[in-house]
């Protein structure tokens, strides 16, 4: 799947080949097509292996309370966070010692994924598991806030609803950097939420009820 993800970062999606992608992990076109198909499915499987990173990155949180877990969720949809193949791949990669190359590598991916996701009208099984991936990614946010109004951390809210505002919010000034280049957008967009969803939501005094 790393060598996926440094073909589309290369190439985007329009350009991109079984050949490209079987090139970046050194083996035969052949022996790629004898796990898949087509690029099509290789990318459905690609999408489902960035789900399952989320996944495991987000049980790695459960030991955090629900305010300090939900403010790391947030910020982990921000290009400032860290680079994108880390969460890809088995580890960093020389991306994160240079803040410019880490960005750019984001932007790409970033552009990447939105060409998929411009497939999906028209292909169903990009549009189900993006519709699958986007649905795991705003349910466990929910959880976390629902979590935090059941131990008092956060104030009785619709935590469904919240979730949605969140990651649409993030979801859209990331497309809005990537195709706009307008480099600003998440963070403006982040601190927005932080000031107007996050802080509120913290319930006075511990009690949220």
């Amino acid at each position: 799947m790393e060598a996926t993800y440094r073909a589309l970062c290369a190439r985007g999606f329009a350009r991109l080949t079984m050949q490209n992608i079987a090139d970046e992990a050194d083996v035969s076109s052949s022996l790629l097509h004898y796990h898949y198909d087509t690029k099509r499915d290789l990318l459905v499987a690609f999408l489902r292996y960035l789900l399952e990173r989320f996944e495991e990155k987000f049980e790695d949180t459960e030991d955090e309370d629900p305010e300090e877990r939900l403010r790391g969720l947030v910020a982990r949809m921000l290009p400032e966070d860290e680079s994108v193949e880390s969460d890809v791949g088995d580890g960093g990669t020389d991306a994160a010692d240079d803040g410019g190359t880490e960005d750019a590598e984001y932007d790409r991916f970033g552009l990447a994924i939105l060409e998929v996701r411009m497939q999906a009208p028209y292909e169903d099984a990009y549009r189900e598991q993006l519709r699958t991936n986007m649905g795991v990614i705003r349910a466990r946010i929910a959880d976390v806030i629902r979590d935090g109004v059941e131990t008092g951390a956060f104030r009785d809210v619709d935590a469904d609803r919240t979730a949605r505002l969140l990651v649409d919010a993030l979801d859209g000034a990331r497309s809005e950097r990537v195709t706009l280049g307008d480099d600003d957008a998440p963070g403006e967009v982040a601190a927005a939420l932080d000031e107007f969803v996050l802080s509120s939501l913290v319930a006075d005094g511990g009690d949220g009820r």
